[in-house]
């Protein structure tokens, strides 16, 4: 069985989609623990279904090296395989990044080298592109530059505003990451391959 840890900033919709799949037997991945950095909404997610949770507050320290040495001591109190970022909307320091590679995968609401930051949803309307996409990405020390593990389009309507498109790729982020995890767990996906460069996906 895989085990997860999950870090958000927000609502945790895609924490939630997670944590139900991985409510079913055959789902070879739990949710050990949800931590975030700051009193996030999603962590209700993780208390509703008995899931432990824990918060290192960004404000509470000086720099960002510093809550990111925290953030990893209790990321390491889980023993986790897999750390999933999950809207947490704070960039991981490097040694943080380096210590939990290349087990370390984000969410990204575009079809990535597209759109990368924080504002990638409004940037891909306000450039009328005809189409967007979401992507799940081994984490490396860029800004949503590591190799993708998995992607999809998603059509821009013409009548979409920056929320109702964020919505419909919700969806999606949310399917390709159950499925990102399921094929980490059952060795599909190598995440050690990706990050060296090689294909991800075993024949």
């Amino acid at each position: 069985m895989l085990r997860v840890v999950v870090l958000i900033s927000g609502a945790g919709s895609n924490l939630r989609a997670l944590l139900e799949a991985s409510e079913h037997a055959d789902y070879p991945a739990h949710v050990v623990a949800v931590g975030a950095d700051r009193d996030a909404d999603g962590l209700s997610h993780a208390q509703e279904f008995g899931i432990p949770v824990f918060t290192v507050s960004y404000s509470a320290f000086g720099d960002r090296e510093a809550w990111g040495d925290e953030l990893l001591d209790q990321i390491r109190v889980w023993k986790p395989d897999l750390v999933v970022l999950s809207g947490l909307m704070r960039l991981l320091p490097p040694r943080v990044v380096e210590a939990l590679s290349p087990a370390l995968i984000n969410t990204h609401p575009s079809y990535l080298p597209e759109f990368p930051g924080a504002h990638a949803v409004r940037d891909a309307v306000e450039a009328g592109v005809e189409q967007t996409g979401a992507s799940v990405i081994v984490v490396d020390n860029g800004v949503d530059t590591g190799p993708i593990l998995a992607q999809e389009r998603i059509p821009v309507r013409s009548e979409d505003t920056e929320h109702t498109l964020h919505e419909r790729i919700k969806v999606v982020e949310r399917r390709l990451l159950i499925q990102a995890v399921l094929d980490i767990a059952e060795g599909r996906a190598d995440l050690a391959a990706l990050a060296a460069g090689r294909n991800a996906t075993s024949a």
